[in-house]
């Protein structure tokens, strides 16, 4: 569901910000908890700053989900935020000795002006993470900011944007998010034709639809994908799992890409 550059490109945006970066993920990711049949949610791992890999779980209650997360403001049934994400920082934070007796900040770029369910969020408060053994809060410095505010910071600061949004993509949330809209899924199918068609075949396997009243197939249809997408070097920038691009780049080449202000899905539409 993920844009194959995405990982590459933050471990190059890490290291021209000279910040290090520590992964973590469910093992098999969204597929394989997608696919869970009647066994245990996988366990979850992390990278610890010596290089080895943690790992914490795996041996819960057996259980069977056969489809993909719905649209909904309800994490129960769109478990992708809840499982592949929330989940898996909460876990790599408990289970990391370096944590204990520390205190710990956690800052998340969520804004209120992406949802309603976002705009009451708070913009410090203590997480979910924090307990006895460990001090835990975490701070929204951005929820405030305008979409307009956003992007300048990125253009002062010379940051080459993700691929995504030069596509047309007015959110970097995954390649095939669930939110996506009807242009997003005709976009999706045109530089990606066997990454739309396997969502697509599993919809049917499944015999529920993301969308609960369309399918993929016709949401890309009653769409009309973004003129970027016609574009191979941008295309291939973004399906590729390694990174050549540059992340910082001069301010007189720099340049506001397609996708902002451009709305094409996200939680706005809940």
């Amino acid at each position: 569901m993920d844009w194959p550059c995405t990982a590459a490109y933050c471990r190059a945006f890490a290291d021209a910000f000279q910040v290090p970066l520590y992964c973590s993920w469910r093992e098999g990711g969204f597929e394989r908890e997608m696919l869970r049949d009647k066994i245990p949610t996988a366990p979850i791992k992390w990278e610890n700053p010596d290089r080895t890999i943690g790992t914490a779980g795996g041996n819960g209650p057996h259980g069977t989900r056969l489809k993909f997360p719905q649209v909904s403001a309800n994490l129960s049934v769109r478990w992708c935020s809840a499982y592949l994400k929330i989940d898996v920082c909460s876990a790599a934070l408990r289970n990391q000795k370096r944590f204990i007796g520390k205190r710990v900040l956690i800052v998340s770029g969520e804004r209120a002006e992406e949802s309603p369910c976002r705009a009451r969020y708070k913009s410090f408060e203590e997480d979910r993470t924090s307990a006895s053994r460990r001090t835990v809060h975490r701070w929204r410095p951005i929820h405030a900011w305008s979409e307009k505010e956003v992007w300048e910071i990125i253009r002062r600061h010379g940051v080459n944007p993700h691929p995504a949004y030069h596509l047309g993509w007015s959110r970097l949330s995954c390649r095939a998010c669930i939110f996506g809209q009807a242009d997003q899924w005709a976009s999706l199918r045109l530089i990606d034709p066997d990454g739309f068609r396997r969502i697509s075949e599993y919809e049917q396997q499944f015999g529920v639809t993301i969308h609960r009243r369309q399918s993929v197939e016709q949401l890309a249809a009653s769409g009309r994908p973004n003129s970027e997408c016609a574009h191979a070097q941008l295309i291939e920038e973004a399906m590729n799992p390694t990174w050549d691009g540059r992340i910082r780049i001069p301010s007189e080449q720099w340049m506001l890409p397609a996708g902002a202000f451009r709305r094409s899905g996200g939680p706005t539409y809940l």
